[in-house]
């Protein structure tokens, strides 16, 4: 079977009529149509196409980004087609996957994506590395200062204060405390 997906933004004055044109005259059975942002993954009637597809049917799009905006969706959302045994069609780029130069299209588009997230981790290490040498430490700041764990550890090994009474008393959650008890006192490892 032959499914369809149309998709327009919510906030745009756009209407699905030329792209439910489109996808009636590719031979769509069943159309799947959707208000919402392309970069949203929780959308109901895509979810609803993806579960009805079956070995050998067919998604067909008027054009890629109706599909997904984000390129990670995007192969996410092929491998659920794929894992179904289905195959895809864009109609504007000319992708189709139930042919062999689709299928090493999408796994082309696939490997530049693997890629470029590689290359974004690699220059995201560097650049703490680089902040670490400086004397920055990225991330939150601590909740609480070094006396105000050694006071917290001091309270609750002493006895004059639970764990739920110190996070209370310090204004953190339960779990933070925890956290600081486990600890080794920078004074006790030395």
């Amino acid at each position: 079977m032959n499914f369809g997906y149309a998709r327009i933004s919510t906030d745009r004055g756009q209407d699905t009529a030329a792209q439910l044109d489109a996808l009636r005259a590719a031979g769509c059975e069943r159309v799947f149509e959707e208000r919402a942002s392309g970069g949203r993954w929780d959308r109901p009637e895509l979810h609803r196409m993806l579960d009805q597809l079956r070995d050998g049917d067919v998604v067909i799009v008027w054009k890629l980004d109706r599909l997904s905006r984000s390129l990670k969706d995007l192969l996410s959302i092929m491998e659920k087609i794929n894992a179904a045994g289905a195959g895809f069609r864009s109609l504007t780029e000319a992708i189709d996957t139930t042919t062999p130069a689709g299928r090493m299209m999408m796994q082309m588009v696939g490997v530049f994506a693997e890629f470029e997230r590689e290359m974004i981790r690699e220059r995201t290490r560097a650049g703490l590395e680089r902040a670490r040498k400086k004397g920055r430490h990225p991330g939150r700041k601590p909740k609480l200062s070094d006396d105000q764990r050694k006071e917290i550890r001091d309270l609750v090994r002493s006895g004059k204060r639970t764990e739920a009474e110190a996070a209370r008393l310090f204004n953190v959650h339960r779990s933070t405390i925890s956290r600081v008890m486990r600890e080794v006192a920078p004074d006790a490892a030395a």
